[in-house]
């Protein structure tokens, strides 16, 4: 098993070092978007009577990534036009995607809520990397630092739990901890000169120090809805991983859970 960890990681690392280093963003559009695919594929497997739309859910995302990669403006999309995106979609994670978790039914909205959720996922790593390199790898960072911060800070003091009927690994110490290690590290990241094209130094740069500490704080909170989601989902399926896509990791949707709010 840990073989198959460990050549599963090495695989998905060279892709995506080889598509973030590429000189164009269409390489890491393409390697994204097969790989959020694959997770709208497994959510609706997820949903009650949706296996057979899986296929269906699919072929919708990747029609749709096309579609924004062809269409998108020469010069970029109105900025407003991608603030109202990232509103409303970060709205339906702040309002529903708690209520989902407080009344413990993540199933509403079916495939296509799936396939929403995961274009908009996608759009933004899309547009990030248009941006740069720096700014996306930095927004994933956030995610990834974030959950090794509550493992283990939550494995060391951990004491009250977070939500014991959806994922009783999970405590209060553990996520009030991570958002404080992604602040501190945030900070960290902006007073350095080479990462000034870093997600935290714009936040520092555009909303001062203060500001970008909530939004970095906000992403965190974010990132565990979305692991609880992904975690009732599997519950209320009756499932241990989302898929066996990723051998020895299960699936990816068990990967990006956190990362899609």
């Amino acid at each position: 098993m840990l073989a198959k960890r460990v050549a599963t990681a090495l695989v998905l690392l060279a892709v995506i070092v080889a598509a973030l280093a590429a000189p164009s963003p269409l390489p890491w559009a393409i390697a994204s978007a097969l790989f959020l695919s694959l997770g709208a594929f497994e959510w609706s497997r997820l949903l009650p009577g949706a296996a057979g739309r899986a296929w269906i859910a699919l072929g919708v995302f990747v029609a749709a990534s096309t579609a924004y990669v062809v269409f998108r403006p020469d010069g970029g999309m109105p900025p407003e036009a991608l603030a109202v995106i990232a509103a409303a979609l970060t709205g339906f994670w702040v309002v529903a995607g708690a209520r989902r978790l407080a009344t413990h039914d993540a199933r509403g909205g079916g495939w296509p809520l799936a396939v929403l959720l995961l274009v908009g996922c996608w759009v933004a790593l899309y547009e990030l990397r248009i941006l740069g390199i720096l700014p996306l790898f930095s927004a994933m960072a956030v995610i990834w630092i974030a959950d090794i911060a509550a493992y283990f800070i939550g494995r060391a003091i951990g004491r009250r739990k977070l939500a014991p009927s959806i994922s009783p690994g999970k405590s209060w110490e553990g996520a009030v901890g991570a958002g404080f290690v992604v602040a501190i590290a945030g900070l960290l990241a902006a007073a350095v000169p080479a990462l000034s094209g870093s997600l935290p130094a714009l936040l520092v740069g555009r909303l001062s120090g203060p500001g970008a500490v909530l939004v970095l704080a906000g992403m965190v909170a974010l990132s565990v809805v979305g692991d609880l989601h992904e975690s009732l989902l599997k519950r209320q399926a009756g499932v241990k991983d989302s898929g066996a896509t990723l051998p020895g990791h299960g699936g990816v949707l068990d990967r990006i859970d956190a990362l899609i709010p």
